[in-house]
């Protein structure tokens, strides 16, 4: 066949697509409609879910042309669309614009979400607490620096729970007004960014001072005010505050994951696959904590997290960030927790959700 042949065809089967995903929609709003009559809740992430696996089942076991790893991205879209015709979700993110939250919120909620810009990690959660979005996210944890400080403090003091979690590679940039490194005095960026390239600031920027900004996009529009200035942030930060890309890829670490913890009143349904967060104070006793971690291997818990952070109300007392593999709702889970709360000094539940695509449990070979 001919050039001028296949791209009639291209044209034809996408016609054929857009009729389809016309035909999906219409289909979307009178299930849209039953859900209003019904007083059923618009959003309905258990069906997403098992809507994607499937598809991913079926293009596997095809062994097609089209990626599979690029269908989870374009039905997220679809079905994200179709759920703004009945009524946008509204999602708060770490911003402002070009941040590597709002990035991932993208990639968890599509395009057609309504997202909510807040200044701080807290005024996520204020967001969330209020009602003026549904969900919330933020960076809970790095592979390179660990916990995020402020996300982990807000979690053992608010209402709202962890409803799933989102993995994201994360690429840093060097930008300026500029295009090299000459006369460069300070550097800006979130304090979780700045320590991600440590090595490399100090290598290449010894004498620079590092400035703390809220977040990597507030750290691209201060460099892009202050001609000795740069940033720390991403390439579409970078793009969006006119600035140039100085350095790529400056991360200490070649593979540097944040996971990020979407946030919510509500928690999620058991789905076989899934993780629990809680956070437990000890008391001042010889071996409280081995007795604490005793109970969850006793019931057989994969932990897959443990951090300490000092408590906000107690002098040298400290708080156990903990994640597992398991929902509340199992009966081990249940067990197991019950007879911790009667260990610790203090314990609460952050939420059980589906595990993350890098924490899946590995099929044995």
């Amino acid at each position: 066949m001919s050039l001028d042949d296949l791209r009639k065809r291209i044209d034809a089967l996408d016609d054929r697509i857009v009729d389809l995903l016309d035909e999906r929609a219409s289909l979307a709003d009178a299930i849209g409609q039953l859900k209003t009559e019904t007083a059923a809740a618009a959003h309905d992430p258990e069906r997403e879910r098992a809507l994607l696996a499937r598809l991913e089942q079926r293009v596997a076991q095809q062994g097609g042309h089209f990626p599979p790893s690029a269908l989870r991205s374009v039905f997220r879209e679809i079905m994200s669309a179709c759920l703004a015709r009945q009524s946008a979700l509204e999602i708060a993110f770490l911003g402002p614009v070009g941040t590597f939250t709002q990035m991932a919120a993208q990639r968890g909620f599509g395009l057609a979400a309504r997202y909510v810009e807040c200044a701080t990690i807290p005024a996520v959660f204020d967001a969330v607490e209020r009602g003026h979005a549904r969900y919330g996210v933020v960076p809970i944890e790095n592979s390179t620096e660990g916990g995020v400080t402020f996300t982990l403090d807000e979690l053992f003091v608010r209402d709202v729970r962890i409803w799933g979690e989102i993995e994201t590679n994360i690429s840093q940039c060097l930008v300026r007004r500029g295009t090299d490194l000459q006369g460069v005095v300070r550097v800006h960026s979130h304090p979780q960014a700045l320590a991600q390239c440590r090595n490399w600031l100090g290598k290449n920027l010894p004498s620079a001072q590092w400035v703390v900004a809220p977040s990597t996009s507030a750290a691209a529009r201060l460099a892009a005010d202050d001609e000795a200035s740069v940033a720390v942030a991403s390439r579409l930060a970078a793009e969006l505050a006119g600035l140039s890309v100085v350095r790529e890829n400056i991360q200490d670490r070649a593979v540097n994951v944040t996971r990020f913890a979407i946030l919510s009143l509500t928690g999620q349904d058991r789905t076989g696959s899934d993780k629990t967060s809680i956070v437990f104070s000890l008391k001042h006793e010889r071996g409280a904590l081995r007795r604490a971690l005793t109970h969850l291997e006793n019931a057989g818990l994969n932990l897959t997290r443990i951090e300490s952070r000092p408590h906000p109300e107690a002098l040298w007392e400290y708080l156990f960030f903990t994640d597992f593999e398991g929902h509340a709702l199992d009966p081990a889970v249940t067990d197991a927790l019950a007879a911790l709360d009667l260990e610790v000094g203090a314990l609460k539940t952050l939420g059980s959700y589906p595990l993350g695509p890098h924490a899946q449990p590995k099929a044995a070979p």
